[in-house]
């Protein structure tokens, strides 16, 4: 099922990180087109706010569970919250996350994709 496959902690995080930074270009779409042209439309604004507000929260609450889930640190979790204020920083995180074995089966899974990959190259 991939991407969508919501049963694991780390997948969930996975998805609220790519859906928080996906908000997070809505919203700055939305201010873009309220503050760029002179009479300013703010409708981007008024639907991506409380949207981005909403996974934001959700963000923050997957980051806190899966941080209890997988026992990260408080160095890795202070990173995780951090991570959702700057745009599009949620998708930087969990690569970086993926990369250094922090979530679990998605690390799993990218170390034997990379580990298949190797021998192929030889």
């Amino acid at each position: 099922m991939g991407f969508f496959d919501l049963r694991s902690t780390a997948s969930r995080f996975r998805f609220f990180a790519v859906l928080e930074a996906l908000s997070w270009i809505g919203l700055l779409v939305g201010m873009a087109f309220k503050y760029i042209p002179a009479e300013g439309n703010e409708i981007g604004v008024k639907i991506f706010g409380p949207v981005h507000g909403a996974i934001f929260v959700l963000f923050v609450i997957t980051a806190l569970l899966t941080a209890r889930e997988l026992s990260w640190g408080w160095k890795t979790t202070v990173l995780a919250l951090l991570s959702s204020i700057p745009p599009l920083a949620t998708v930087v995180f969990e690569v970086w996350a993926v990369r250094t074995g922090q979530l679990g089966e998605l690390s799993a899974d990218a170390s034997k994709g990379s580990a298949a990959a190797t021998p192929a190259a030889s």
